[in-house]
C-alpha cells in the first residue's frame, strides 16, 4: 500500500474496527465493483456505521488530501460509484426509518432499501415516489443521489418534486438538517459563504432569460444529467436550494445520511394492458393521447424489443408473428376504488381509439396477466444479456426526447443502431416522459471496439443533446459515462454553472471527482471493466448486484457479485499464465467458497437466473474429491450412518445432563479452537436423538406417503421445548386429525434426498441417493396417484429438482393447504409468533402460503426483516457458524417482548433460529397441531407408532 493510503489507515485504525478497514487488494478488487462497466480499484473500503465516522473520515481525507466515494447498494450503472482511492460503504446500521404525520412522510436512513420503504409505508396506503427497476435492491442513498425515477414516477413524484428534507454531511464535516431550525442557523454561522454564493448563483441563473428557459426546458424533461440546476430557479431560500442540489450529485456535494420524503398514493386497485401497433409513429401518436389521461405508465417497447422475448413462457402467441415495424405500449392505470379504476380505463381506451391496433391484450386486473405483461418488459434487458458473446458486457442507456418527437427520434436512433453495427440493440422505455432505454452488447477487448463505442457515443450525444434539445440521461445518473458530454447538453454557461456549485460545496475538490464534471473528454472510454471468460455458470453475469440483498453472507464475507468478480479474476490470470504473488486464490477459497450457503436465493434476483450456488458447488466437487470414497461408504451405509450421528447426540445430551450446557459449551469451544474448528461446533439447542419409529398405518379413504427426512429421523426435539414431541410424531398426530391413511416408503432409514452430498459438490452421489428415494416414493405412491409429504422443505425442493417420474411431492406448509386443512377446524392459538420463511420455501414461490397458514394458526404473525436465509445451509451451523450468526444477525432484536416460539419449516435450520433468537423454534406442523382439531372426530384415522 502507499505510504500515504498508509498513514491514513492507521489514522482510521484508532476509531474503527480493523475488520472495517479493508485494504488487501483482493477484497478491494471484490468489493470496489459496481453495476458500471467501469473499474477503478480503490487502495481502501471502509464500512463505516454512523455519522460521526463519517466526520471523521471525511476529516482524516482531507488532512491527508486524499479523495473519497460513497456507495450505498452499488447498483448504479454509469460509474459513479467506483474509487481508485478511499471507497466508503454502509453497514446495516444505516437502515433507520421514521413515519410521520400518518405516512404522509417518512424519513429514511441511505442503507434503507426502496422496497423496505415502501413495505413500511403499506399499512397507510402510501409509497415512496421513486421507483426504479432495482428497487428490491438499491437503496435511498442510492435512488436520492441519482436522483432515480422509474416507471409510473414520471417528473413529479421524483426524489427532487417529493423531497421533505436532509440531513446531511459537507466534505469538510460540517451537518446540517435542513428542517431543524436550530441546525439551519447554526449551519448559516459555519457556513455563510456557501448559502450567500448559491443566493448569488440563484440571482444571476434568475437574471438570465435564456438560461433560465433551458433549464425549464430541461427539467420538463426527465434529466440527471450534470446537477439540479433547477433548484436555482425552483426556489428563493438558498437552504431549499441546497437541499434539492444535493438531490442528483452523485455523492460529489455531500453525504446524505437522511432523506426525509413526502409520500404518495399507492392505489390498491390496478390494471394493465397491452396495445400494439403497426409502426413506431403510431404507437407514439398513441403516447400524446394517452399523456391527457390518466394512466400511471405508459411503457414503450420497439419490434426488435419485442422479438428479444417473444419465445419466453407466457408471452401472448401474436408477440412471436409481428414484424419488426411493430411497436407496443404497456400501459397500467391506478384507482382508489374499482369504480375509479374502471372509469380511468375507459378514458384510457378511448383516447387510442383513434388509432388502428394490430394485436391487444385488454385491461385486466387479474394478478398473473399484469404479472406476465409486466415481466415482459422486465426481461427485455436481459433478454440480450443472456444471448451476449462471452467477454462482452450489457450497456443500458437512457435518454430523454420532448414527447412530440419521440417517433423521429426512435427513427433515427434505430438508424445509429444500423450504422455502428449494434444490430442486437433494443429501445423500450418510460414513453409519457419521452424516456428511453436502449441496449446493446460491447467489447471492449481492442481499439477498433473502443473507436465503435466513441463513435457512437458521440453520435447518441449528438442525436440527444444537439439535434432534439434532449437529455443524455435521464434517470441513471451522468456518472463517468456521460460526464465528457455535460457541457455539450448544457452549454458553456450552463456547465461553468456547475463548476461554481462544485466549488461552493467541495472546494479542495475530495469528494468523487471525475463523476458529472469531468475535463477529459476521453473518459468515459477509459478504465473500462473486463468481463473474460471464467465458467458457463456465471459468464452471463453483468455484475447487476441484485443479488446482494439476499445473500446471507454478505455482512460476513462475499456477495455472489463479489465471487463472481474474483472467480472471473483467477480465471483471466489461469488463461493468461500470469502469476500474481497476492492473497486472491486465499481469499477466494475462504471468503468465496467456505462460506457461501449456495441455497439459490441468489437467482431469484438476478436478472439472467445466476446460481452462483451452483459455481460454489461446483468448486468443492474439486476440493472434497478427497473424501468421496468416505462420502460413498456413508451413503451405501446410510442407517449405520445416521445411527452414529444418534449415538453422538445421546453422547452430547448425556454430557449436557452430566456437565450443565455452560460447561459444555466451554469445552466445545476449546476443542474447536484447538482443532483449528475442524470439530463441529455444539449449540445448547442441540437435541438428543429422536427415539420415535414412525410406522404405516390408519383407515382413512385417502393416503398420503410420509417421508420423514433424514434431519427429522435423526433429531428429536430440542431441550426447553414446550412439547416434547418429536417432529416424525407430530407430523403423524396432523396426518391422524385429517384422516389419512399413511404410507411410509420401504427402506426407509437408508432413504435421503441427497442434499448432504450435493451441498460438498458430490453431484453424481447425491444425484444416486434422489434417485434411489424416488424410486422407493413411486413404488409407495402406487405410482404417483398418492401425495407424498416431506416434513422439511429442503428435501421437498431437492426432490422436485431431481425427479423425473410425475410424483406428487409436498412440503409441510403447500401439503396442509391443499390436502389437509379442509379436513381441520382451526383455531388461532392467542400468542404471537415468528415465522421464519426458509430459502428453500422461497425459490418454490411458497413464502406468500407459508404466511397464510401461520395466520391461520396464530393470532399473531412476526416475519423478520432483513433474513432472506438463516444461513444454517445444512451442516454449516455446525462446521462455519460465523455464516449463520451474520445471517441472523438481525434477529433477535426483532422478537417482541410477549413472543415465545418461532416456526419454519426445516430442522436444522430451527436450531440456528433457536440460538440466535433466544426462542424456541419447530416445525410450523407443532402451531398447525395445537390450532386444529378434525372435522370427523367419529372416526379418526389410527396411526401406529413406537
Amino acid at each position: 500500500m502507499e505510504a500515504r493510503y498508509q498513514r491514513l489507515a492507521d489514522e482510521l485504525a484508532t476509531f474503527l474496527p480493523s475488520e472495517r478497514i479493508i485494504s488487501d487488494p483482493s477484497l478491494c478488487l471484490a468489493y470496489g465493483t459496481d453495476a458500471s462497466f467501469y473499474r477503478l480499484l480503490p487502495k481502501l473500503v471502509l464500512r463505516l456505521a454512523s455519522q460521526d465516522e463519517v466526520v471523521r473520515v471525511l476529516a482524516a481525507c482531507r488532512q491527508h488530501r486524499l479523495h473519497c466515494t460513497f456507495r450505498a447498494a452499488g447498483t448504479s450503472l454509469s460509474g459513479q460509484a467506483v474509487s481508485d482511492s478511499v471507497l466508503i460503504t454502509l453497514t446495516d446500521d444505516w437502515r433507520g426509518h421514521r413515519i410521520e404525520d400518518e405516512g404522509g412522510r417518512i424519513a429514511l436512513q441511505p442503507g434503507v432499501i426502496g422496497a423496505d420503504a415502501n413495505r413500511y409505508l403499506t399499512p397507510y396506503g402510501r409509497k415512496i415516489g421513486p421507483d426504479p427497476a432495482s428497487i428490491n435492491s438499491c437503496k435511498i442513498g442510492g435512488i436520492a443521489a441519482n436522483n432515480a425515477s422509474g416507471m409510473c414516477c414520471g417528473t413529479a413524484q421524483n426524489s427532487y418534486r417529493t423531497l421533505h428534507g436532509l440531513k446531511l454531511i459537507l466534505a469538510d464535516g460540517t451537518q446540517l438538517d435542513t428542517v431543524n431550525a436550530d441546525s439551519r442557523a447554526r449551519f448559516a454561522e459555519q457556513k455563510p459563504e456557501l448559502l450567500a454564493g448559491l443566493k448569488q448563483l440563484s440571482e444571476e441563473v434568475k437574471a438570465n432569460p435564456e438560461l433560465s428557459e433551458r433549464i425549464r426546458h430541461k427539467y420538463r424533461l426527465k434529466n440527471t444529467t450534470g446537477y439540479s440546476l433547477n433548484a436555482l430557479t425552483d426556489f428563493d431560500d438558498p437552504f431549499d436550494m441546497l437541499a434539492h442540489l444535493m438531490i442528483g450529485s452523485e455523492g460529489t456535494l455531500g453525504f446524505m445520511a437522511e432523506v426525509s420524503y413526502h409520500t404518495v398514493p399507492d392505489h390498491p386497485f390496478k390494471a394493465s394492458c397491452l396495445l400494439v401497433y403497426a409502426d413506431i409513429e403510431t404507437t407514439c401518436r398513441a403516447v400524446t393521447a394517452l399523456a391527457e389521461t390518466q394512466v400511471a405508465a405508459v411503457e414503450l417497447m420497439d419490434g426488435r424489443a419485442l422479438a428479444s422475448i417473444a419465445d419466453k413462457p407466457g408471452m401472448p402467441g401474436f408477440v412471436a408473428e409481428l414484424d419488426g415495424e411493430a411497436a407496443a405500449l404497456l400501459v397500467e392505470v391506478h384507482g382508489a376504488s374499482e369504480a375509479e379504476l374502471l372509469d380511468k380505463c375507459e378514458q384510457a381506451m378511448a383516447a387510442v381509439t383513434p388509432f388502428a391496433r394490430c394485436n391487444e391484450v385488454a385491461f385486466t386486473q387479474d394478478k398473473v396477466t399484469c404479472a406476465t405483461l409486466w415481466g415482459m418488459r422486465k426481461g427485455m434487458f436481459p433478454a440480450v444479456g443472456a444471448v451476449r458473446e462471452t467477454g462482452t458486457t450489457v450497456i443500458i442507456e437512457d435518454v430523454a426526447f420532448p414527447v412530440a418527437e419521440l417517433a423521429p427520434a426512435v427513427r433515427k436512433l434505430t438508424a445509429l443502431f444500423d450504422r455502428f453495427g449494434y444490430h442486437e440493440a433494443i429501445i423500450f422505455g418510460h414513453a409519457l416522459a419521452g424516456n428511453l432505454h436502449f441496449v446493446f452488447t460491447q467489447g471492449f477487448d481492442s481499439q477498433a471496439e473502443l473507436d465503435r463505442y466513441g463513435g457512437f457515443m458521440d453520435a447518441v450525444a449528438q442525436l440527444v443533446a444537439v439535434d432534439y434539445g434532449g437529455s443524455l440521461k435521464a434517470e441513471h445518473g451522468t456518472g463517468r459515462n456521460m460526464a465528457p458530454y455535460v457541457e455539450l447538453e448544457w452549454g458553456r454557461d450552463g456547465y461553468a454553472l456547475m463548476q461554481r456549485i462544485k466549488a461552493l460545496f467541495d472546494p479542495e475538490g475530495l469528494l468523487n471527482p471525475g463523476v458529472i464534471l469531468n475535463d477529459d473528454h476521453q473518459a468515459h472510454l477509459k478504465d473500462l471493466k473486463p468481463l473474460p471468460a471464467a465458467d458457463e455458470l456465471v459468464d452471463k453475469c453483468i455484475e447487476c448486484g441484485f443479488c446482494e440483498a439476499v445473500c446471507p453472507s454478505r455482512d460476513l464475507s462475499l456477495t455472489p457479485r463479489q465471487r463472481i468478480v474474483l472467480f472471473r479474476e483467477l480465471s483471466r490470470r489461469a488463461a493468461t499464465g500470469e502469476h500474481t504473488d497476492d492473497t486472491l486464490q486465499t481469499v477466494f477459497d475462504k471468503q468465496g467458497t467456505d462460506t457461501c450457503a449456495a441455497t439459490g436465493l441468489c437467482a431469484q434476483r438476478c436478472p439472467v437466473g445466476i446460481n452462483t450456488g451452483d459455481l460454489v458447488r461446483q468448486l468443492r466437487t474439486v476440493r472434497y474429491q478427497r473424501f468421496e470414497p468416505i462420502a460413498r461408504w456413508t451413503a451405501d451405509h446410510f442407517t449405520a450412518t445416521t445411527k452414529a450421528v444418534a449415538l453422538g447426540l445421546n453422547a452430547a445430551s448425556l454430557g449436557r445432563k452430566l456437565l450443565g450446557a455452560n460447561t459444555l459449551t466451554r469445552l466445545n469451544s476449546g476443542l474447536r479452537k484447538a482443532s483449528k474448528n475442524r470439530v463441529p461446533l455444539w449449540l445448547p439447542e442441540t437435541p438428543a436423538a429422536n427415539p420415535h419409529r414412525p410406522r404405516a398405518g390408519g383407515t382413512g379413504p385417502d393416503k398420503v406417503v410420509y417421508f420423514p427426512s433424514c434431519a427429522s429421523r435423526t433429531l428429536g426435539q430440542s431441550p426447553g421445548a414446550k412439547d416434547t414431541r418429536s417432529l416424525t410424531e407430530v407430523t403423524l398426530a396432523v396426518l391422524e386429525k385429517a384422516g389419512f391413511e399413511v404410507v411410509l416408503p420401504g427402506d426407509l432409514n437408508n432413504l435421503c434426498c441427497g442434499m448432504p452430498y450435493q451441498s460438498k459438490g458430490m453431484l453424481a452421489l447425491a444425484n444416486d441417493k434422489a434417485a434411489d428415494l424416488e424410486a422407493r416414493l413411486w413404488q409407495a405412491s402406487e405410482q404417483g396417484r398418492w401425495p407424498v409429504l416431506m416434513d422439511t422443505s429442503p428435501c421437498a425442493k431437492r426432490s422436485l429438482e431431481t425427479q423425473r417420474l410425475p410424483l406428487k411431492v409436498f412440503e409441510p406448509v403447500q401439503f396442509v393447504l391443499e390436502h389437509a386443512l379442509e379436513r381441520l377446524t382451526m383455531t388461532p392459538v392467542e400468542e404471537t409468533v415468528m415465522l421464519h420463511i426458509t430459502c428453500s420455501s422461497r425459490r418454490m414461490g411458497l413464502a406468500d402460503a407459508m404466511l397464510t397458514l401461520a395466520n391461520r394458526c396464530a393470532a399473531r404473525v412476526v416475519v423478520p426483516e432483513h433474513i432472506e436465509c438463516c444461513g444454517f445451509a445444512g451442516d454449516k451451523g455446525f462446521t462455519t457458524p460465523d455464516l449463520n450468526a451474520a445471517a441472523l444477525k438481525p434477529l433477535r432484536a426483532q422478537v417482541p417482548a410477549d413472543c415465545r416460539r418461532g416456526v419454519s419449516n426445516s430442522r436444522t435450520c430451527e436450531l440456528g433460529l433457536s440460538h440466535h433468537s433466544g426462542i424456541h423454534y419447530e416445525s410450523i406442523l407443532y402451531l398447525v397441531d395445537e390450532a386444529s382439531c378434525s372435522k370427523n372426530l367419529s372416526d379418526p384415522a389410527r396411526i401406529i407408532s413406537e
